[in-house]
């Protein structure tokens, strides 16, 4: 289904006071959110340490929630959702997978149930997030799978081997970062990235001006992110039959920008 509102600038006041006129019984919670935003602005030094904050408020409610699912049920086809598109576009058990911004494995107990044992690690910037995640393995019984979940600071992956993972898979995490973040994680992905490997993130899409609402969403054009990628050596290309899947955001998908991208990787050769 082709996404809507590609031009819409939803920071912009008259198109809040037009969506709050529509669906009056949203503006309470909207307001809420307004005021932990002003208070967590003003006590984070950086966005990491404010997503961060959110993310506890978040979770101490509901883990699903935090992660964007309003139920049990819709976390469970978000998360299947994922991963049918992944195993249906290359995944495959041998794979190496880095999910960052794991959550509370909406789609990673699907991957590391899938993948063979110890080959799923997933990074989140919320220790509250993961807790709930370690909750999810117990629920499905991956033990004996080995994931490791860390919890991280930034995206440099400064303690991640070179050039070791075959998949990094990114859902829902830029379109909560600003450009400096996302910036910084396409400066230093390319080195954890398998040569033939790939890195898919989905991003909330604008064709008109890139703008946040709150520091919470942030809509970027295609074109932007694209031309962050190859500013590193990546090469960058937008996934259209995402857009066919019930899901708000838009797909990319980057690989390494030379030749040996090509080359098909075994576990022999890894």
């Amino acid at each position: 289904m082709p996404r809507k509102n590609l031009t819409v600038n939803r920071a912009r006041l008259g198109h809040r006071i037009a969506y709050a006129l529509r669906h009056p019984g949203r503006v309470p919670a909207y307001l809420r959110r307004a005021g932990r935003d002003a208070w967590l602005r003003y006590r984070s030094p950086d966005h990491v340490s404010y997503y961060r904050a959110v993310m506890r408020s978040d979770t101490a409610r509901s883990p699903e929630a935090a992660v964007g699912s309003p139920c049990r049920a819709r976390w469970l086809a978000l998360g299947a959702m994922q991963f049918d598109y992944l195993v249906s576009h290359g995944l495959t058990p041998r794979d190496r997978m880095l999910e960052i911004g794991c959550g509370n494995l909406r789609a990673g107990w699907r991957f590391i149930r899938y993948l063979d044992a110890g080959h799923y690690y997933g990074i989140d910037i919320s220790p509250d997030i993961l807790f709930a995640a370690q909750d999810t393995v117990a629920e499905f019984d991956l033990r004996d799978k080995r994931p490791t979940l860390t919890p991280v600071r930034d995206l440099t992956f400064a303690f991640l081997p070179d050039a070791h993972f075959t998949v990094v898979h990114a859902h829902s995490v830029f379109s909560h970062s600003p450009i400096e973040v996302i910036e910084e994680c396409f400066a230093h992905v390319g080195r954890i990235l398998h040569p033939s490997g790939w890195f898919d993130f989905t991003f909330g899409r604008t064709e008109g001006e890139a703008h946040h609402v709150l520091r919470e969403d942030f809509y970027y054009r295609t074109a932007t992110l694209v031309a962050l990628a190859e500013k590193y050596g990546l090469r960058a290309r937008f996934m259209d039959d995402w857009e066919e899947l019930p899901h708000g955001q838009s797909k990319i998908r980057v690989t390494h920008g030379s030749e040996v991208a090509a080359r098909r990787y075994t576990v022999s050769e890894g």
